[in-house]
């Protein structure tokens, strides 16, 4: 934790940073504040006190692990050498979600999106914009990619993009339910044969 920061937000970024396995791992609606209180060894009043509610804790730990995710694909982005590499660095770090990239319970997105999405509509709305920004990222990559000479100039953007994530996404749920990584290799292959596939 920064220590430019008040003892406010230092204690705000506590709570987010100690319950952030809890919540991606039971949910929002599996976590109580007894696993928060327990967890952080603080008071109803403190987390109350820094919180307005046990969805406001939760809303907060969505954004940290889902920065933990983008922090760990741009690192590999930036070593990208061109645009087809950028998109493959989605691929080579969900393939690796359950090595230690990621938050522990797995990706915030689709634990999210699963578990609020009959239950908590400010999680619902969450997750929906970060699947459409992680959406319009893919797309920017394979338009500049198209613009570079590097991709097929009739690439449907859109389509490849959205079939991008729902491999990804889905290849990591099958993976978690039937706990296999052979299962998300072989989805993670058919990923990457798209994205070559738009190569001239």
């Amino acid at each position: 934790m920064e220590s430019n920061l008040s003892k406010a937000e230092r204690t705000r970024q506590f709570i987010i940073e100690t319950t952030a396995d809890i919540f991606n791992m039971k949910g929002f609606a599996g976590t109580s504040m007894s696993d928060i209180t327990e967890a952080t060894k603080l008071t109803k009043g403190s987390i109350y006190g820094n919180f307005e509610n046990k969805e406001a804790v939760a809303l907060a730990v969505f954004d940290y692990n889902l920065s933990k995710v983008s922090k760990a694909i741009q690192d590999r982005v930036n070593k990208a050498v061109n645009y087809h590499d950028k998109l493959i660095a989605y691929v080579e770090v969900y393939d690796r979600f359950s090595r230690g990239t990621f938050p522990k319970g797995g990706c915030p997105l689709l634990n999210t999106a699963v578990d609020a999405d009959d239950t908590n509509s400010l999680l619902k709305d969450k997750a929906a914009k970060a699947v459409n920004r992680w959406k319009k990222g893919l797309q920017e990559y394979i338009k500049e990619g198209i613009a570079a000479g590097e991709f097929k100039s009739d690439t449907d953007h859109n389509r490849i993009a959205l079939s991008i994530i729902a491999l990804i996404e889905g290849g990591v749920m099958i993976s978690k339910v039937t706990d296999s990584q052979a299962n998300l290799d072989q989805v993670m292959h058919t990923a990457s044969l798209i994205i070559g596939q738009m190569r001239i």
